[in-house]
């Protein structure tokens, strides 16, 4: 099999894996090639929040493992490849040269046992590092139940890590992916937390959840993100809305992916990282899932419209954060610039503040840009439905690293 065949096979085979990102490190050129320094990376993210400057690629697509939904099983009659690690540096420093890429994602199927397989992932690396002196950055998936010394090595290589949860609860786990467990991935984020520094995963880690292959509601997916962020100080949780792939008793029948709910789980885990909110803000037991109509910032503030409109003159920095068209640099805007003048609604626009959802929701100096009247639930929420064209999109589609 020649090297432009496997790669077509493994490049393919990795993109169901959307848990990889570059940012966060400051790896440096010390004389050889490329740099991940926070200036050395040409960030690309597409909307979701996924990196699309870095190679991505499969060491292997073998697997010893039968996980329903995944493309890779064992049980699945489809060509099958794998690299050496001397191929995947040969890749790797051709196609930096030629600036297709910034970076490496470098995951793998389990071949053999996790320890086999996560020998040959630091083997590549190794190589990568020391014989081209690629200074780039790389980021590797952590092969649960591998052991810790291996761990330890793999670390001290990449800038990030990545260990997939995979599905959000632990029965779903045992009844998709039998041959896996929980507590095996959580074991790789505690370790990972605890040896944390520049010189070990400088630029943290990461996870992936597989959304809609499973009857979770919203609010067990962003009660388990929220639980993993607290515990073990993860950068980013990726969600990956189930793809069809596999035809199993076990797996839901989808015409097409949930993209819409991917969306909002990205846009909700957003308000949790930077933010302020709280899952149980957002969501809750009477609530438990997203509305696919309005961004759940905009669904928070219509189903406590009470608290609202905030005074841009007076809220203070978190309030102004609940504002459905504030962000957090137009907030800190805002608070510099009251301490000159007193801002109003053409102000707010110069900010960078989204007026036409923002102004539902706020006065300036005690005035509302509309008749007050007009200050009610249904008058609002339609009025932003109507404003949104993603609602009136039909050709919504995952964006990829990969032309279909």
């Amino acid at each position: 099999m020649t090297l432009k065949e496997k790669l077509t096979i493994l490049a393919d085979s990795a993109k169901y894996d959307a848990s990889c990102s570059s940012s966060g490190s400051t790896r440096k050129n010390t004389g050889g090639l490329g740099n991940a320094s926070y200036s050395g990376i040409c960030h690309s993210f597409a909307s979701d929040g996924r990196c699309i400057s870095l190679l991505k690629i499969l060491m292997t697509n073998c697997c010893i493992y039968d996980c329903k939904y995944c493309l890779n099983r064992k049980s699945n009659n489809i060509k099958r490849a794998i690299f050496t690690p001397e191929e995947i540096c040969a890749i790797t420093i051709n196609f930096y040269r030629r600036n297709y890429i910034e970076g490496l994602f470098l995951s793998s199927g389990i071949i053999k046992s996790p320890d086999y397989t996560m020998e040959l992932m630091i083997k590549t690396i190794t190589l990568l590092r020391t014989k081209y002196h690629f200074n780039g950055y790389i980021h590797a998936k952590a092969i649960p139940g591998a052991s810790e010394p291996l761990l330890k090595k793999l670390g001290k290589l990449v800038d990030r890590l990545s260990a997939n949860i995979e599905l959000p609860t632990s029965a779903s786990l045992k009844l998709l992916a039998p041959n896996k467990n929980d507590n095996a991935v959580t074991k790789i984020m505690a370790y990972v937390k605890n040896n944390h520094s520049k010189y070990y995963v400088p630029a943290g880690q990461s996870t992936q959840m597989i959304i809609g292959a499973t009857k979770e509601t919203d609010l067990d997916i962003m009660a388990k993100s929220e639980s993993l962020y607290k515990s073990y100080n993860l950068k980013r949780v990726f969600y990956s809305a189930y793809i069809p792939v596999n035809h199993d008793k076990l797996l839901p029948t989808l015409q097409t992916p949930p993209l819409k709910r991917e969306n909002r789980l990205y846009q909700a885990d957003w308000l949790l990282r930077y933010y302020g909110f709280t899952v149980n803000d957002i969501l809750s037991p009477d609530n438990p899932n997203f509305n696919l109509l309005l961004d759940p910032k905009a669904d928070y503030a219509l189903r406590h419209l009470a608290e609202f409109p905030k005074e841009i003159n007076t809220a203070n920095y978190y309030e102004l954060l609940k504002v459905p068209g504030i962000g957090v640099t137009s907030a800190k805007r805002i608070i510099k610039s009251r301490a000159y003048f007193k801002i109003t609604f053409n102000d707010l626009k110069k900010m960078g503040v989204v007026l036409k959802r923002a102004k539902y929701f706020i006065t300036c100096n005690n005035r509302y840009c509309l008749d007050k009247s007009l200050f009610k639930k249904d008058f609002i929420e339609s009025n932003l439905i109507l404003e949104n064209p993603q609602i009136h999109n039909s050709n919504l589609t995952q964006l990829s690293l990969f032309h279909e």
